[in-house]
Order: structure tokens, then sequence, then C-alpha cells
């Protein structure tokens, strides 16, 4: 009986011990610590060693420790714990608790990532979207979010916000995309499945090249804007310029823009021909209608020429002035100046030179000067000075100088035959010149204007007629001129017509030599 006793005492226990229980909170949630603590029922036995499980698997041992705590409880944390204790060396009592089950409940679920749309096109904007919310029984915990791409971080990182707006979507903005939520206290965070978001490209369509100049029309030295445009057309769009002449590009640039501009700082003349442009986003590129630009150029310093008749210009001569301008788009104004005073003006459609006559005074001498304008600014030629040589009473041409050597020839001739008939007469006694001046006065005025420029073909031959008497020193005579044959020239026909038919001479006195005609020479004093 007593050894009995013995054996029943220092016999180990196995049997689950009603002298154990385990401590464990009964609501946990995601984050929160979870502590475990095996305790004794109140006798008089001591606990050695303690060791937990969960799920039948040891979490921890310990000899000194009397608790075990989980940090940081997570979902798989969820499960059944007990522990087991183990009494002083020669109690031999040892069992375990029963066990208790701990859920850990989600503080708040997965997040979910939206986009809108769905399908976006490329240069529209797109939403993203981190959808959870805190579970009831802790709403007050406070969310904040973060929005990633490839790996990379979008947006200003961590935001309270939910929601990320992307202002336009492009086609390299496309790739994985997904948001992570997250508590600050306790820390917990959540990442959402990974979204693929690829922008759908739109091919351009629509293009047009237009062109601007500061001011208006395209002016050599200028600047000059080449605009290329599309309608439609999504993501990177290349757009390019050419000269239709060569096929050469004379520009390019890539941009995300349904517009682009090209600038030529200082236009040339040489710039100016046909142009088109082109634009492409990795579809069917498209070429625009070709566009003619034209390069106006102002006028230079004009250049102003006098064409005169000869060395030197006399009243009545006519003066070619000449201006022109050596570069210049048309059309061209010129006009024509003397001493600052308006001529004229004349305009050159087509551009060149422009003349203006000018019948000459004497008034005319003095500076010629020319302007061109063609709109875009004048220039003024240098002076140009022209002297007017005497008045209208003296100006000489080759026609007047052979008319009055004629006439100066037929007095010449006159005046010899004067006196030879004066000597002949006197040596032969004829009639005294007093009776035929008589004579000649007794005829009337219509007879004697008739027979002047009239005469009768057989009667052209010369009268010498002595209207004074022969022993005086003067002597007055009656010269009749002879026409001309046919064939003379028209100019001297002209003079002579205008003279008339006779004329008297006067004063010829006698000289010292005997010889010829008593030595008288006859002077002209009066034309009739």
């Amino acid at each position: 009986m007593l050894l009995w006793s013995l054996l029943v005492i220092f016999a180990p226990v196995s049997e689950e011990a009603d002298w154990l229980t385990l401590q464990a909170p009964s609501v946990v949630f995601e984050g929160d610590s979870i502590d475990l603590m095996c305790q004794k029922k109140k006798d008089w036995r001591q606990i050695n060693t303690r060791a937990y499980y969960k799920d039948g698997e040891e979490l921890h041992f310990s000899n000194e420790v009397p608790s075990f705590t989980i940090s940081h409880a997570a979902l798989s944390d969820s499960g059944n714990y007990h522990c087991s204790a183990h009494g002083k060396p020669f109690l031999q009592k040892s069992g375990d608790s029963r066990s208790v089950r701990i859920e850990v409940q989600e503080l708040f679920p997965r997040p979910v990532l939206t986009v809108s749309p769905f399908w976006p096109i490329e240069g529209s904007p797109v939403t993203l979207t981190c959808k959870t919310q805190p579970s009831p029984q802790r709403s007050n915990a406070q969310l904040r979010f973060c929005f990633f791409r490839d790996g990379r971080a979008l947006g200003s990182s961590w935001s309270s916000s939910p929601e990320l707006r992307v202002p336009a979507m492009w086609s390299e903005d496309s790739g994985s995309y997904w948001c992570q939520a997250e508590t600050v206290t306790p820390r917990v965070r959540k990442q959402s499945l990974r979204s693929q978001i690829h922008a759908q490209r739109v091919p351009v369509s629509n293009i047009s090249l237009q062109i601007w100049a500061p001011r208006g029309p395209v002016i050599e030295g200028g600047n000059l804007v080449l605009l290329c445009s599309v309608t439609k057309g999504t993501g990177n769009i290349t757009f390019s310029w050419h000269r239709e002449a060569t096929g050469t590009s004379v520009g390019r640039k890539t941009q995300h823009s349904l517009s682009a501009e090209l600038e030529v700082p200082v236009v040339r003349e040489r710039d100016a021909g046909r142009y088109y442009c082109r634009a492409d986003n990795g579809h069917d590129p498209i070429q625009s209608k070709v566009l003619h630009i034209h390069v106006r150029s102002p006028v230079s310093r004009p250049i102003l020429t006098l064409r005169e008749p000869g060395a030197q210009v006399f009243p009545g001569d006519m003066v070619e002035l000449c201006c022109e301008a050596q570069r210049g788009s048309p059309p061209i104004l010129y006009r024509f100046y003397h001493e600052n005073v308006t001529l004229g003006n004349i305009s050159a459609p087509s551009g060149g030179r422009a003349s203006f006559n000018l019948s000459l005074t004497a008034e005319h001498s003095g500076n010629y000067s020319c302007e061109a304008d063609n709109g875009l600014g004048s220039q003024l030629s240098d002076a140009v000075s022209l002297t007017v040589t005497g008045t209208d009473s003296y100006r000489r041409d080759p026609v007047t100088a052979r008319v009055l050597g004629v006439l100066c020839g037929g007095l010449g001739f006159i005046t010899a035959a004067l006196l030879f008939y004066y000597w002949s007469h006197k040596r032969s006694g004829g009639r005294p010149a007093t009776h035929a001046a008589r004579d000649a006065s007794r005829a009337s005025p219509q007879e004697s204007a008739h027979s002047s420029s009239h005469p009768d073909p057989e009667e052209l031959q010369p009268e010498y007629v002595n209207v004074g008497p022969v022993d005086v020193d003067v002597v007055y005579s009656r010269v009749w001129i002879m026409q001309p044959p046919e064939d003379a020239a028209n100019t001297r026909r002209t003079v002579l017509e205008n003279e008339d038919s006779h004329v008297i001479y006067s004063d010829v006195k006698e000289t010292e030599s005997s010889e010829g005609l008593g030595g008288r020479t006859p002077t002209r004093m009066e034309q009739h």
C-alpha cells in the first residue's frame, strides 16, 4: 500500500492539466500585438519551464520569461494557441493548457487599383484610384496611398488622397501600375494587384502649313515662322519641313503637340520658293499641300542718268531722265525731282528702270534726282547737275547753221552782182537811178506783194534798181532774189520764205581806188 502511494506521488502528469491556463486577447486586428501568458492555478507547485504553441507547432520555449508576445499581428497569425509547463525537479508535475482560438481581423482590405478610362486615348487625362477603407471597428484609422508604374513612385509619393490624376496619358506612359495603402499607427501596408495600362494612339490627320511674318509680307532681312499643324493625332508627333525643289528637310521637331513652328530668323531672297511639311506619330505619315513663299526685298539706292542730245544742251532740247534701282521687288514707283520739286512719277510694274522726258528751258539748269519706292521703304539717288546753255534766240543746231550759211552765201553773190551792175550802168550811161526809183514807187503795194511772193518763172532774173542819185555818196538799190532750185534743202526754203523778197542796201561809199564799181561798197540797212 505504501509503495503504491509513492508511485502515484512521483509519477509525471501527462494528461491535460486543469491547473494551467493560457491568457490571450479576445479581439486582434492587423498590426496589433498579441500577448500570451501561460499561468498556473493557485497551488503549492512551482513552474520551471514554459512552451507556447500555435496549431501544434512550438513558437517559443523559455525557462525565464513567463509570457510570449507577437508584436505585429498579421492575418497569418490566426490559429489555435496553447501552452505547456513543467514543474521543478522531484515534483515531476507537467501538463498542457486548453487551446485558445485567436482570429486576427483585417484593419482594412487589400486595395484595388481602378483606371478611368480603362482604355485611355493618347493625350487624354487618366484617373487612378486606390480603393479600400478601414474596418468599422477601427474607423478612426488614417490611411495614406502611393501609386507606382514599373517600380517607380508617381506623383508626390505618399498622399492622403486615394486618387491620382494623370493630365495626359501617352504611349510611353504605358506599363504596369499598382498602388499601396497603409496606416501610420499601427503601420499596416497592403499592395494592390498589378494592372497593365496601354494608351491608344490616334493617327495624325488634316495637316496644314501656314506662314506667319510679324510685319505682314515676308520681307528680306526679317524673320519668318512656318507653322505645321494637324487637327488629330496622339503621342509624340514628328514634324518636318521640306523645300519642294530639292526635297531636302529644312527643319525637324518631335513633341507632344498638334502643331510645331520652324523659325527663320533672317530671311534671304534665296529662301523664296515652294515648301511643304510632314507629320508622323508612328502610323502612316501625312504631307501638307505645297505653299509658295514670296520674299519681297526693299529697293536699293537708285542711280539717275541724264541722256542729253549732245555735249551741250540748249533751250528746246529734249533730255531723258533714266532712274534705275538695281535691287527691289516690283512694282516700283519712281519719282523725278528738279531742285527738290517734283517733275513727275512713273511706275515700273515689273521692276527695272523708268524714264522721264523733259523739254528744257533756260530755267531747267540745276540739280536733278530721283526716288524709288516699292512700299517697303524709299531710296533717293545722288543729285546730278545739268546746265542749259544760252536762250532760245541763240540756239544753234546743224540744220540752222547750214541754212544760215546758204543765206550768207546768197547775199554775198547779190552784193557782187549789184556792184557789177552799178559799175557797168555808170559806164554805159544807163537810166538814172532816180527815174527807176520813181517807177518803182508808182507801183501799187498789191502788185509789189504779188510779184515778190509769186514771181513768174520767166522773170526769175536779178533786177537791180538804183533809187538814189549817182553822184551822191549813198546809193539805195532794190534787189530781187531768185528762188532756189526744187532740190534745195527744205530747211533753206523755209528760212528764205520767211525773208522778204527784196532788200534795200545803203551807205555805198566811194573809196580811193578807181577799180571795179567806182569804189562803192554796199551795206545792208533795212529789210522790207
